[in-house]
């Protein structure tokens, strides 16, 4: 079982910074009223952050060293998204200066977008502390599932981190919404059709995606959700059922006899499927944070304060 962060608790600002939580959903409510797409963005960023939220994600490369952005699935992390984390730090700054952390930041922010977006809202314990370094471009990729993982690979990566399979599917459910890119699932279309793949369904896809369309930076791309695509809901694990789950990672889901019941449920019930997602939310956001002394809150999300510029060799 992973550590999770002992310090972290439902009142860490109540007297250093007040307002923090009202700054963050303010902002964020400004923020999704100019673009609801950008949901997924900080979705993204929140999952690519965790496993072990400490806002390590959001540094920049030092010194001719790659940051974790420059790991190929984040090079799609939404630069929109991202400035929008960084006016929310500015924003806190200028009211607590030197006292919200940018990993509670991304936490929070991200569950004000999924209930703006029609989604749950539910307490989420702070005081997680920023890290003074950056996991090297293969320690993130061995941190992040890619799509074309098969179920037994999705629960082993979830289990080694003291996710269960109730919360691989319910987390799964935020591909209710955001887009991939061809590169991503055209693998399931050519040389020959995935037999868990809707043919009608593929047919649309395929003419999206154009053959040999595998250049991240100009391929297409197309809704993970082709029912609601912008809207919080349970109609992920619905497409899942008729075969229409985007990712080999999100058909794999119903396919598999360990998850498939958990998709049957969330699929009759968006409240069962609300419950669950902000129950394995806070779980996630708790794996591996850093408290305390662990370390800092940064007054530029991007860089660590210069007094503690420690990146790793």
């Amino acid at each position: 079982m992973m550590r999770q962060g002992p310090a972290l608790n439902y009142s860490y600002y109540a007297k250093t910074c007040p307002r923090a939580e009202s700054i963050v959903s303010s902002s964020i409510r400004t923020f999704l009223r100019r673009d609801r797409s950008e949901v997924a963005g900080l979705l993204r960023i929140f999952f690519h952050d965790c496993f072990g939220c400490d806002a390590s994600v959001l540094l920049m490369g030092l010194n001719g060293k790659e940051s974790e952005q420059q790991a190929v699935p984040n090079l799609t992390l939404r630069p929109k998204s991202l400035q929008a984390i960084t006016d929310i730090k500015a924003r806190l700054e200028k009211a607590c200066p030197g006292t919200v952390s940018c990993a509670d930041i991304i936490a929070l922010a991200t569950r004000d977008a999924v209930n703006e977006a029609g989604g749950p809202w539910f307490p989420l314990p702070t005081g997680r502390k920023d890290s003074k370094s950056f996991a090297s471009v293969q320690e993130t990729l061995n941190n992040l599932p890619p799509p074309s993982f098969n179920a037994s690979e999705l629960l082993e990566s979830f289990q080694s981190k003291g996710l269960n399979a109730t919360d691989l599917v319910a987390l799964s459910g935020a591909h209710t919404v955001g887009k991939a890119h061809c590169p991503t699932f055209s693998g399931r279309l050519r040389p020959s059709l995935d037999p868990d793949l809707d043919i009608n369904f593929a047919q649309k896809l395929a003419a999206t995606c154009r053959e040999g369309d595998d250049d991240f930076a100009t391929s297409n791309s197309t809704d993970l959700d082709s029912s609601t695509p912008n809207r919080f809901d349970n109609a992920y694990y619905r497409n899942l059922l008729g075969k229409k789950g985007l990712l080999t990672s999100d058909q794999q889901l119903f396919v598999d006899n360990r998850t498939s019941s958990l998709v049957e449920a969330f699929a009759r019930s968006q409240r069962s499927f609300f419950s669950q997602f902000a129950a394995s939310f806070v779980k996630l956001s708790k794996i591996q944070v850093l408290t305390g002394s662990e370390g800092e809150v940064r007054i530029n999300c991007s860089v660590a304060n210069p007094s503690r510029m420690l990146y790793d060799a």
